[in-house]
């Protein structure tokens, strides 16, 4: 929740727009992968993020759709590519797919063990 948390207060508190604050976001984040199963990988129910925290899900929301513009300039209309790369889980209840999110907002990411960073 570090990304979202980090654009509320650029952007609220802090009065930046949504690009200066998304530049220093990406740049302050990096995503280290612990296990590349998918099972151990955390799903938030969006239900859940829509009642505690509704201004962060806006902004993954925001996140995702950006994110998702450029999946389509990269590989066109391709659903089951979009549906793969979607911090937004469609299938069953919405679930925030968050290894999804922190890859899409950090500047690097890596993994514990060679195996975790060569997928």
């Amino acid at each position: 929740m570090a990304i979202p948390e980090l654009m509320r207060i650029l952007m609220d508190k802090e009065h930046l727009s949504w690009e200066k604050a998304w530049e220093i976001t990406y740049n302050c984040c990096a995503y280290t992968n612990h296990t590349i199963l998918p099972e151990a990988l955390e799903r938030w129910p969006v239900t859940l993020l829509q009642e505690l925290l509704p201004r962060h899900l806006e902004i993954i929301y925001h996140i995702n759709h950006l994110h998702m513009e450029q999946v389509k300039t990269k590989y066109g209309d391709d659903a089951q590519k979009l549906m793969q790369l979607s911090c937004i889980e469609e299938g069953g209840e919405k679930r925030v797919n968050m290894a999804h999110l922190a890859i899409i907002g950090s500047h690097t990411v890596n993994g514990v063990a060679f195996i975790h960073s060569e997928h």
